[in-house]
């Protein structure tokens, strides 16, 4: 096996499309994905696994539904959170932001959300 590095910054320039993940990498029975977030999000929560955050350019906003209120997070450039699994929520950014998730392999991007808008599709992104 030869190690390859690879440069965010060529993935997220690659990336044609918001809301559509690209694997940068996997290590053991996990995914890192990057993903460019501009616009809303559809609301989705994750039932089994929880799903982490990190914002590599960018103002990313997470809006969270628990314990029957919504607030929301705001993440800048090298922030992280995790949304704990079941935690219905949605990402969202104005201006756009560079975001690496990290979930298990083969967490899809939408969850359990079932209408979706044009423009965004399920993927796991493999």
């Amino acid at each position: 096996m030869s190690i390859q590095p690879r440069s965010l910054d060529e993935i997220f320039s690659a990336i044609e499309r918001p809301f559509s993940p690209v694997l940068a990498a996997s290590i053991n029975d996990y995914d890192i994905k990057a993903v460019r977030v501009q616009g809303d999000f559809v609301w989705h929560a994750h039932a089994d696994t929880d799903e982490l955050f990190w914002v590599s350019g960018g103002e990313l906003l997470i809006d969270l539904r628990e314990d029957g209120a919504e607030r929301t997070i705001t993440l800048g450039p090298g922030a992280i959170a995790t949304v704990p699994a079941g935690i219905e929520h949605r990402t969202r950014s104005a201006e756009g932001a560079d975001v690496v998730m990290i979930e298990p392999a083969g967490t899809l991007n939408t969850g359990d959300a079932t209408d979706l808008p044009d423009g965004i599709r399920p993927t796991t992104a493999r």
